[in-house]
């Protein structure tokens, strides 16, 4: 099993920090290059630079949060939601096809749903 991911190529947990502008600051934010791979799509989606992706994500985040504790933690859940949405069929596979113009409440409560399934799954009879 561990052989999967032991003997994957080492270039995709490499870390790489890009530059971006946040919030009218400029920073830096270090990720692994899978992550990058992930937001490269996720942006290309939606004909945005990743750059512009890491920007409206902040500004989003920032509104619906009030405070960034950790954006990269964020941008690293942010991908692997992205993939597993893709794997409920929630997110389309055909790259071509933007992200905005799904129907995000209706994949989140199809999302708690499925959350809520497994849960009962999980608790053990009385």
């Amino acid at each position: 099993m561990c052989k999967l991911f032991v003997s994957a190529d080492p270039h995709l947990w490499e870390t790489r920090l890009r530059s971006v502008r946040l919030n009218g600051f400029s920073t830096s934010v270090r990720l692994e290059n899978l992550y990058w791979r992930v937001l490269e799509e996720i942006a290309g989606r939606d004909g945005m630079s990743v750059a512009q992706l890491l920007g409206r994500l902040y500004e989003e985040l920032l509104e619906a949060r009030g405070e960034v504790e950790n954006f990269a933690s964020f941008l690293r859940v942010c991908c692997g939601r992205y993939l597993m949405l893709q794997l409920a069929g929630e997110v389309p596979n055909d790259p071509a096809q933007p992200i905005a113009g799904l129907d995000a409440d209706a994949i989140l409560a199809r999302e708690a749903r499925r959350l809520a399934r497994a849960q009962g799954a999980l608790m053990p009879a009385a």
